[in-house]
C-alpha cells in the first residue's frame, strides 16, 4: 500500500508557508509504516515544531496507469480524512540544503486515516471539512478551493507510479496549518460528522 501526499495544492496553503502556486501537482511519499496505529499520536524526539495538515483522503479502488482524466473517477469508491503530521522544522533544514522531505514527512504515526466513506454520499467538488485543536477550529476546508481535482491528480500520479488497490491520496491541506503540543486534542470533521479524534502525547 503506498501512501502518495499532493503538496500545495490549496492556493491559500501555499501562500501561508511562502511557497509558489505549482503548475503540477507536487508530490511526496509515505511509507506504510506512517499509518498511526489507535488514537494516540506520541510526539517524536526529533522535532520540536510537529504541524497539523487535515487533508481529504481518496482511496484507489482499481489499479491502473497513464489513467485519462475523464476515466479518473472510475479508480476510487470511499473517501476519509487524513492528518499529514510534519515536522516542519526539519522539513524547513531539508528544505535550505536542497534534500528531499521524508524524514520530515514520512516517519512512524506521521499518517493518521479515518474510516472512509462512500464517496456518493457527498458532493466532491464542494466537500466541507474541518479540524479542531483542543476545540478550537483551526482549520477549515473546502475542495472547491483546491488547484487539482481528484481526476487531475490521480491522472498526473499514474503518469510515473502504477497505482493498485488500496493505495491512498492524500489530497493536501488548506490554510490554517499549525504546531501540536503535548495534550492537544485533535478532531476533525468531514462535513458535520466527527471522523478523527487524536491525542497529542
Amino acid at each position: 500500500m503506498k501512501i502518495i501526499c499532493i503538496g500545495r495544492n490549496y492556493s491559500e496553503h501555499a501562500k501561508e508557508l511562502g511557497n509558489e502556486i505549482p503548475e503540477k501537482p507536487v508530490i511526496f511519499i509515505k511509507p506504510d509504516t506512517a499509518v498511526l496505529k489507535g488514537n494516540d499520536f506520541y510526539l517524536p524526539e526529533f522535532s520540536n515544531d510537529i504541524h497539523y495538515e487535515l487533508e481529504v483522503v481518496i482511496k484507489i479502488s482499481k489499479g491502473g496507469k497513464y489513467i485519462q482524466k475523464e476515466a479518473a473517477h472510475k479508480h476510487y469508491e470511499e473517501i476519509g480524512l487524513g492528518i499529514d503530521f510534519t515536522a516542519r522544522d526539519l522539513q524547513s533544514e531539508l528544505k535550505s540544503k536542497g534534500l528531499p522531505w521524508e524524514l520530515a514527512k514520512g516517519f512512524d504515526g506521521s499518517a493518521v486515516i479515518s474510516p472512509f466513506f462512500k464517496k456518493e454520499n457527498f458532493n466532491l467538488e464542494s466537500l466541507h471539512f474541518s479540524l479542531l485543536k483542543s476545540k478550537e477550529k483551526v482549520q477549515d476546508g473546502h475542495t472547491k478551493d483546491m488547484i487539482f481535482s481528484y481526476d487531475d491528480i490521480i491522472a498526473f500520479v499514474s503518469q510515473y507510479f502504477t497505482l493498485r488497490v488500496g493505495d491512498l491520496i492524500f489530497t493536501g491541506t488548506p490554510k490554517g496549518v499549525g504546531k501540536v503540543q503535548e495534550n492537544d486534542i485533535l478532531e476533525a470533521y468531514l462535513e458535520n460528522e466527527k471522523v478523527l479524534d487524536i491525542r497529542v502525547l
